[in-house]
């Protein structure tokens, strides 16, 4: 490895290690806004870091060792594995994602990266308990909208967002998948054929979480934003009230995305989020002339 290799890689050991630090977004943004890199918080002292910060507590934290261990494992397991590591500053990351409040600092990605800064990108997402209507309705839609050129943007997880990276998958399309854990960590586990052939057909996985970190409940409604965040437009094939593709939506408006949604069986929970969010003022869909044009 060059020198030039070896500094980058470097960099990317402070933005990893910044990133898996438990610390909230806010406290994070402060540190760098004092700072200005992570190398910088990840080499002071802890006299320079009391004269700043007078939460023992958080100097500590700042100074563990076992942190940086951690940082240093996760980067040369993702070298040893072909996990492609982008970092807030890397001319790869997505410029959509830069414009969202709470970015991530760090993606961990597996096949086509290139897909992040691509343009036409639409989440197609809804719930997990979906109907036979809302599976036939999303792999239609995904199929036409991959066939349009767009790339879909979904989670992988069970139920429509499967059904929306399926529908890319039949069209030759491309599709991107942001997970809720790790980068390795396969959820649901009945999945493992379709993210594989997601990579094969150079699509694209990410995650904000290294290697086989286990998902926790908290991760899934926060990787919404970064769903959102990446794409265009957002719809929403097929979801209830409390879904969280609902979760989604609020992360699209806060970030000023439009929102499409298609309108279901009005005596079916699993309509009553999509019904809802027409009502609201998301525009209706029912053809394809609808996103396109809209």
């Amino acid at each position: 490895m060059g020198a030039k290799s070896k500094k980058v890689m470097k960099n990317k050991l402070y933005w990893i290690w910044l990133s898996i630090l438990n610390l909230s977004y806010k406290d994070k943004k402060t540190l760098l806004k004092i700072f200005k890199e992570p190398k910088e918080i990840y080499k002071t002292t802890k006299k320079e870091l009391e004269k700043i910060i007078s939460n023992q507590e958080l100097v500590e934290l700042i100074l563990s060792q076992d942190i940086k261990k951690e940082a240093k494992y996760i980067l040369k397991e993702s070298e040893k594995e072909n996990i492609k590591i982008i970092t807030l500053n890397d001319i790869e990351y997505p410029k959509k994602l830069k414009e969202i409040e709470d970015k991530p600092l760090v993606l961990y990605t597996k096949g086509n990266y290139k897909l992040l800064n691509k343009e036409n990108k639409i989440a197609v997402i809804g719930s997990r308990e979906c109907s036979e209507y809302g599976k036939k309705i999303t792999l239609k839609f995904s199929y036409l909208l991959a066939r349009k050129n767009y790339i879909i943007v979904s989670g992988m997880a069970k139920g429509i967002d499967s059904y929306a990276h399926k529908g890319a998958l039949i069209a030759k399309g491309k599709t991107i998948v942001v997970l809720g854990s790790g980068i390795n960590y396969i959820y649901p586990k009945e999945n493992e054929k379709l993210y594989n052939e997601i990579i094969e057909k150079e699509g694209l996985i990410i995650s904000e979480h290294p290697l086989s970190r286990k998902p926790i409940p908290e991760y899934f409604p926060y990787r919404n934003r970064i769903i959102s965040g990446l794409a265009d437009k957002i719809l929403v094939t097929e979801a209830g009230k409390r879904s969280g593709s609902m979760i989604t939506v609020n992360y699209a408006l806060e970030q000023g995305k439009n929102i499409y949604s298609i309108p279901g069986n009005i005596t079916s929970y699993k309509s009553e989020g999509t019904n809802l969010l027409i009502k609201e003022g998301a525009f209706l869909v029912t053809s394809l002339e609808d996103i396109l044009y809209l």
